[in-house]
């Protein structure tokens, strides 16, 4: 297997999936295995954050990280993040200047900034981060850019100087990890391969499906954050999905009273 990066053994990255796939349990046994492990971290939530991390230095003493989002106040996070001197914070769909990348490392905290584009990373090259995350559009989940990754990784490898590439964006196997290390990159950063596993939380109807489904069976849409965040994420084109689809956009109903239903949950007494 090819080096590491930042410290750590090996250059696979797990994404900070969130809290209902990708628990404490599967960020230790990606940072055991000799990866760095990346936490979904709690919405500007101190104690949560602080709950979540010490479940996780239960189950390894290897250094691991947490992520964020840019786009909400997270002041109350990243605080519980340095209070806990965990080793890396991943950010992600905003900027994050020269101060404030600073500050993390006056706390010993490693930045890794995740961007979607050139400019974005040229940004980051500025800020003084330890490690850029190259996103292409192929990736799952939330996608902040609208290039694939083989024409992006190469050219953030050539403005990032001796700061460490990751690359993110379909990336299954072996064969991808090498080709994104023929691209310049030092490591991977994997998520949608890792719900298939016995340590994420995911039901194992999802993960049955991710192994049937094939790469003509996903979809990059903004369905799933119009109502507060208009971000894209890449999702699978299951049968809710396209009746989902066909539903009034969220820009054209009058306020959430009148957005249609498109389902229902049971929720039990005493259940958190």
């Amino acid at each position: 297997m090819a080096g590491g990066i930042l410290g750590v053994e090996h250059g696979i990255v797990l994404a900070p999936m969130g809290a209902d796939v990708a628990g404490p349990e599967l960020v230790a046994a990606v940072v055991n295995a000799g990866g760095l492990g990346l936490l979904a971290s709690p919405v500007n939530n101190y104690e949560e954050t602080v709950k979540a991390i010490r479940a996780i230095k239960k189950l390894t003493n290897k250094p691991f990280g947490a992520g964020i989002l840019l786009q909400f106040d997270n002041s109350k996070t990243i605080k519980a993040i340095y209070d806990e001197k965990i080793a890396f914070m991943q950010v992600y769909w905003g900027e994050f200047p020269k101060e404030k990348v600073d500050e993390a490392h006056k706390h010993g905290v490693k930045i890794l900034h995740q961007v979607g584009s050139v400019e974005a990373a040229e940004k980051a090259v500025a800020a003084g981060v330890d490690c850029i995350i190259a996103q292409g559009v192929e990736a799952g989940g939330h996608i902040i850019g609208t290039v694939s990754l083989m024409a992006l990784l190469p050219r953030i490898v050539d403005i990032a100087g001796n700061i460490p590439v990751v690359a993110a964006g379909s990336i299954t196997d072996a064969r991808g990890y090498a080709a994104a290390l023929a691209l310049g990159a030092k490591g991977v950063c994997l998520g949608t391969r890792f719900i298939a596993t016995k340590e994420a939380y995911a039901h194992e109807y999802y993960k049955e499906t991710l192994l049937k489904y094939t790469e003509n069976q996903t979809d990059r849409t903004d369905l799933y954050g119009r109502a507060s965040w208009r971000a894209y994420v890449r999702c699978l084109t299951t049968p809710f999905h396209e009746y989902w689809k066909q539903q009034p956009d969220y820009d054209t109903v009058v306020n959430d009273d009148t957005q249609p239903i498109i389902g229902h949950m049971t929720i039990y007494n005493g259940v958190s």
